[in-house]
Formats: structure tokens, C-alpha cells, sequence
């Protein structure tokens, strides 16, 4: 069994693109066994987060840590869904057998791994299907079993459910329980604020590419520290309040 790549700290992280900071000198430790939410309004920077977290993009400024490996190492330990995942033009198996392929399994692993990873998310039914022909929530639920065929000890997250439908958020989150129990480090981002609440064990709250608080799920929504927090909770808008503790 592998050594584990946690916990990852996020030391100064800065990201800057068209002479703005986009991420502004985030600092965070991720420890194991705990299903991080990261919270915010549009524009908050919390995919750019994931991306660098990833090592999708290169930060500007401070690091990106992990506990046992190099940035290099550390990325066969991990994996990430998008908030539309891209499906290669082949079957629902393919696409799964595929990204083992990548990382180096044999053809008979592909197999059961691929078979393994379809039925615990609820596609086996689907596995000959073209991926690109399944509905939207199939394809999130097929990129989500791409992903844990890896076995990856971190899954970052990006809005996985932002565009289904009630049942189809369902069995999305309800797959992302299941990798959790599994072993596998969950760091997601969301908006939507019932989700965090179903999900998280803890939370990470963004405002303008700064972390403006973190802590327990509970502890976040029944007592917030930070105004916008408090704001942003009580479905305010975040650039009237930030207008308004600027005054």
C-alpha cells in the first residue's frame, strides 16, 4: 500500500493572470480522513484553488506541499472531476479503461477494475453505451467512476453537481459518500449551500481569491465568524456587504 501523500499545505498560494491575483497568499492544511467543502460566491476562486491544489496550473507564488512526494509523485495519488467532464469518443467502459491504461494496469486489471468501477456507480447497464450519447448526469457519474478506478488517496471535486437535477444531484452525492467510506480524500467546491451542509465535515469559506474562514460544518453555519460569511449564508449580496464593511 502506498504512503500517504497527506496531508497537503497550501503555503502563500498566489495566482495571477492579466496582471490581477486571482488566489491571494492562501495558506491551508488538508488533513486525511475529513470531506472538505470550499464555499463562495462566482468569481471566488475556488476552482482556480482545486486547479493549483491538482497541480493543473502552476501558482505564481508560495507552494503546494504534500506530505510524502513531489508535486509529480503526488499526482498518481489523486484525481479530479470537472464541474463537465469530458467524455472521450468511446464506450462507458472505454472511457474508464482508458485512464487505467494511463496509469499502467494490465489489460486483465482494466477489466475488472473497469467492471468494478461502473457497477458501484450505478452504469454497468450502460457499459457498451457511447459516452457522449448518455445523459448529462450518466456523464458525471461515469467521470466520477473514471476517477475512483485509480483508487486515488485525494479527489478533488469542482461543482460536480451543478447542472442536475434534484435526483440526479442525489446519486451523485450519494457516490461521493461512498468514496469517502472507501478511503479516498474528498476537497470539493460547491455553492450550493444544502449540499455543504449534506456533505462536509468541514468548510472552507472563499471571497475574492482569499480564505476568509474555515472550520466544522456546524460550527460554519450556526455561528459564523466572518461577515461575509455571515452574509453569503443569509443569501446576501457579497459585493453590497463588502461595499458596506469597506465604509
Amino acid at each position: 500500500m502506498s504512503q500517504s501523500i497527506l496531508p497537503l499545505e497550501l503555503d502563500g498560494l498566489t495566482f495571477e493572470a492579466g496582471g490581477k491575483k486571482l488566489i491571494k497568499e492562501v495558506s491551508h492544511r488538508f488533513e486525511a480522513n475529513r470531506k472538505t467543502i470550499v464555499l463562495g460566491p462566482n468569481g471566488a476562486g475556488k476552482s482556480l484553488l482545486l486547479r493549483l491544489c491538482h497541480g493543473l496550473i502552476e501558482p505564481s507564488a508560495g507552494q503546494v506541499k504534500w506530505a510524502t512526494a513531489s508535486g509529480r509523485e503526488a499526482a498518481h495519488h489523486q484525481a479530479m472531476v470537472f464541474q463537465r467532464p469530458v467524455m472521450l469518443r468511446r464506450t462507458a467502459a472505454a472511457n474508464v479503461e482508458y485512464a487505467l491504461s494511463l496509469r499502467g494496469h494490465s489489460g486483465r486489471d482494466r477489466a475488472r477494475l473497469t467492471e468494478r468501477a461502473l457497477e458501484r456507480t450505478g452504469l454497468a447497464h450502460l457499459s457498451d453505451t457511447p459516452a457522449r450519447v448518455m445523459s448529462f448526469g450518466e456523464q458525471q457519474r461515469l467521470a466520477l467512476a473514471r476517477a475512483w478506478a485509480l483508487a486515488p488517496q485525494v479527489l478533488f471535486l469542482d461543482e460536480p453537481t451543478a447542472s442536475l437535477d434534484p435526483a440526479a444531484t442525489h446519486a451523485v452525492e450519494e457516490i461521493i459518500e461512498a468514496i469517502d467510506s472507501a478511503g479516498t480524500r474528498i476537497i470539493m467546491t460547491t455553492h450550493n449551500l444544502g449540499q455543504a451542509r449534506r456533505l462536509a465535515d468541514d468548510i472552507i469559506f472563499m471571497h475574492r481569491g482569499r480564505i476568509k474562514e474555515t472550520g466544522s460544518t456546524e460550527t460554519f453555519f450556526s455561528a459564523p465568524k466572518n461577515d461575509l460569511a455571515r452574509a453569503f449564508i443569509n443569501g446576501e449580496l457579497l459585493w453590497k456587504k463588502q461595499k458596506e464593511i469597506s465604509l
